[in-house]
C-alpha cells in the first residue's frame, strides 16, 4: 500500500500538475489568454446569472408545424399526378379540418391516383406508421391525413434544426459561449452572457427568414383583393409599404426561387444610399431566377419574407448571375439581421418569446463576490479544523483541498463547462466534503494505532479499509448527482456538473495522492510514533 514506483507518481503528479495548469488561464485576463498556446486557452465560462446578460424561452407553434406539412403535401400532389403517364386531372385542393381532400375527374384513375400518392408518404420515426393517410371516400374522393405519429416526428425534426439554426443565428452576432438548448418537446432556451439588450437577440430569432420570390398576379380584381380574396392559383399577402397604399396584394401560389437556394446574404447599400441585402443563389437557384425573369419581362414580382411582401419591384430586364438584392425600407441594423437570417437558414417553425430575463454585470458581480467570500471562509474553517484535529496529516489534506480545487476548475475549463451559481453552492459543498474521506482515513489509523499496530501497518490498514467505505459513499453521490444532470436543467445542471467532477477528482486527490505524500514522508523520515 506504501510503496509507490517511479511511474506510479508519475501518474499521479501528471493529472494533477495538467489539473492545475489548465486552471490557470481562468484567473487571468483575456488580453493575456488569447497570447496563450491554444491548447492552454482553457477557461471556465461565467453563466448568465454571474457575467449578466439575455434569457430566453422560445416556444414553437406545433399548428404551423402541421400546417407547412399540409402545404407541402399538396404541392407535391399536384405535381405528382400533373406529371405522371397518364395525366390525372383532379378538382380543388380542400386544406379544411387539417387534412387535403380532392376529387378525381375520372373514377377510373382514382386507384392509379392512389398508387402514385402513397410513395409520398413516409414511416415516422420507429412507430411502424406513416406520416400521413390515403383514403378513398365515396368511390371518387381521396383524402389525405395527417396521422399523430407523423405530426410528433415533425416536430421532433423541426426542433432540431430550429436549435441549430438558432445556433448559427447567434453565433453570427459574435457572442460568446451562448447556452442553446431543447426544453421539453417545443421549447428551446436561449442564454447570450454579456448581452444586456434582448431586443435584437427577439427580433433575430423572432423571424422565420422564410424568403420567397413569387410573381405578383396582375388580373387580380383590386376591390376583391382589399376583401383578402384572390383568384384560384394566387393568394393575397399583406404589403405593408405598397405604393397603392392597399395593404395587401396577390401573388401567385408558384414559388419561382426559395431561401433554400441562397449561399450568402450580407447588409449592402444601393444607388440612393438606402441599406439593402444582397444575396447569391446557388447555381440552381441562380439558374431558375434567370429563366423565371427572362419569361417574365414587364411583370412584377413579390419577395416576400415569412409570409410579409417586402417589395414588388418589375421585371425591367432578365436578372443573370445568380445574385439579387432584397429592398423594403430597412435600416441598417435591420438589413444586417436579415442578412444573417438568411445566412443562417430558415426556421421550419414559428417561435414565440415565452419568458425573458435580463441579468445586468452589476448582479453577476455581486453574486461572484458573495461566492469568492463563501469559498474562501469555507476553505479556511476546514484547513484550521483539519490542522487542529490531525497536525501533520490534516496539513496533507489541505493540501489535497486545495490541488482539488484547482483541478476542478481545470477540468470545467477542458470540457468547456459553465459556471453558474448554483455552480460555485457545488464548489463550497464540495471544499467542505473533500476532507470527509481523509477524516475516515485519520480516525481509521487512529484506531488501528490503539489496536496496537506498527506505524507504517496503522497507515496501510487505515488507508486499505476505509478506502472500500469512500468509493461506496462517493457511488451514491454520484448516482444522485447523475440524476440531477440528466433530469435536471438550468440551475440544477450547474450544480450536478460541478458536483460530479468534485466527486471524482476528491476521491482522487484525498485518497491516492495524500496516501503517496504520508508514503513519502513515512519511508524519509521512518517514524515511530505519529501524532493524529
Amino acid at each position: 500500500m506504501l510503496n509507490f514506483s517511479r511511474w506510479a507518481v508519475f501518474a499521479i503528479i501528471l493529472p494533477l500538475a495538467i489539473g492545475v495548469l489548465c486552471a490557470v488561464p481562468s484567473f487571468l485576463p483575456d488580453s493575456v489568454v488569447t497570447k496563450l498556446p491554444g491548447f492552454m486557452q482553457t477557461r471556465v465560462n461565467l453563466g448568465l446569472d454571474l457575467s449578466g446578460g439575455s434569457h430566453l424561452l422560445l416556444e414553437a407553434s406545433t399548428q404551423d408545424v402541421a400546417k407547412q406539412r399540409l402545404t407541402n403535401m399538396e404541392e407535391q400532389v399536384r405535381t405528382e399526378l400533373r406529371r405522371g403517364d397518364p395525366r390525372i386531372a383532379i378538382g380543388d385542393i380542400s386544406s379544411r379540418d387539417g387534412k387535403l381532400s380532392f376529387m378525381v375527374r375520372d373514377p377510373s384513375q382514382v386507384d392509379a391516383a392512389v398508387e402514385r400518392i402513397r410513395p409520398l408518404t413516409q414511416g415516422a420515426g420507429l412507430t411502424g406508421q406513416r406520416d400521413f393517410n390515403v383514403e378513398v371516400v365515396n368511390s371518387s374522393t381521396i383524402v389525405i391525413t395527417p396521422t399523430e405519429a407523423g405530426i410528433k416526428n415533425a416536430v421532433k425534426s423541426a426542433m432540431e434544426v430550429s436549435t441549430e439554426v438558432i445556433r448559427r443565428r447567434i453565433d453570427e452576432m459574435g457572442t460568446r459561449e451562448p447556452t442553446i438548448q431543447q426544453q421539453g418537446d417545443n421549447r428551446i432556451v436561449v442564454q447570450v452572457p454579456g448581452l444586456q439588450d434582448p431586443k435584437a437577440l427577439k427580433a433575430l430569432l423572432g423571424q422565420t427568414a422564410k424568403l420567397e420570390f413569387k410573381l405578383v398576379d396582375t388580373t387580380a380584381n383590386p376591390s376583391e383583393v382589399a376583401q383578402g380574396r384572390a383568384p384560384v392559383g394566387s393568394e393575397v399577402l399583406p404589403y405593408v409599404n405598397n405604393p397603392s397604399g392597399v395593404p395587401f396584394i396577390a401573388v401567385k401560389r408558384q414559388v419561382m426561387v426559395s431561401g433554400e437556394d441562397l449561399t450568402d446574404a450580407t447588409q449592402g447599400y444601393d444607388q440612393s444610399n438606402q441599406a439593402i441585402v444582397n444575396i447569391r443563389f446557388n447555381s440552381s437557384g441562380g439558374r431558375k431566377f434567370g429563366q423565371v425573369t427572362s419569361q417574365n419581362v414587364n411583370r412584377p414580382f413579390a419577395i416576400i419574407l415569412d409570409g410579409k411582401v417586402l417589395s414588388a419591384p418589375n421585371i425591367n430586364e432578365p436578372i443573370l448571375g445568380g445574385s439579387a438584392q432584397v429592398s423594403g425600407s430597412f435600416t441598417v441594423e435591420s438589413a444586417n439581421q436579415l442578412a444573417i437570417a438568411l445566412r443562417s437558414g430558415k426556421l421550419p417553425v414559428n417561435f414565440v418569446v415565452v419568458e425573458e430575463r435580463t441579468v445586468g454585470p452589476g448582479l453577476g458581480a455581486d453574486s461572484i463576490r458573495a461566492g469568492l467570500i463563501a469559498s474562501v471562509v469555507a476553505v479556511v474553517a476546514v484547513a484550521v479544523f483539519m490542522f487542529v484535529s490531525y497536525g501533520r496529516f490534516g496539513m496533507y489534506a489541505n493540501l489535497a483541498v486545495a490541488i482539488n480545487v484547482l483541478v476542478i476548475l481545470g477540468v470545467m475549463g477542458i470540457l468547456g463547462a459553465t459556471l453558474t451559481l448554483p455552480g460555485i453552492a457545488g464548489f463550497v459543498l464540495t471544499i467542505g466534503t473533500a476532507v470527509d474521506a481523509n477524516v475516515l482515513i485519520y480516525e481509521r489509523i487512529r484506531e488501528e494505532r490503539r489496536r496496537g499496530r506498527n506505524v507504517v501497518a496503522a497507515i496501510e490498514h487505515g488507508y486499505k479499509e476505509a478506502s472500500r467505505t469512500i468509493f461506496e459513499a462517493n457511488v451514491t453521490h454520484a448516482i444522485a448527482g447523475g440524476i440531477m444532470l440528466a433530469l435536471g436543467s438550468g440551475p440544477v445542471k450547474g450544480f450536478a456538473i460541478v458536483l460530479l467532477i468534485g466527486i471524482a477528482t476528491s476521491v482522487f486527490t484525498a485518497v491516492t495522492f495524500t496516501r503517496m505524500v504520508v508514503a513519502n514522508w513515512v519511508r524519509r523520515t521512518r517514524p515511530t510514533d505519529i501524532h493524529i
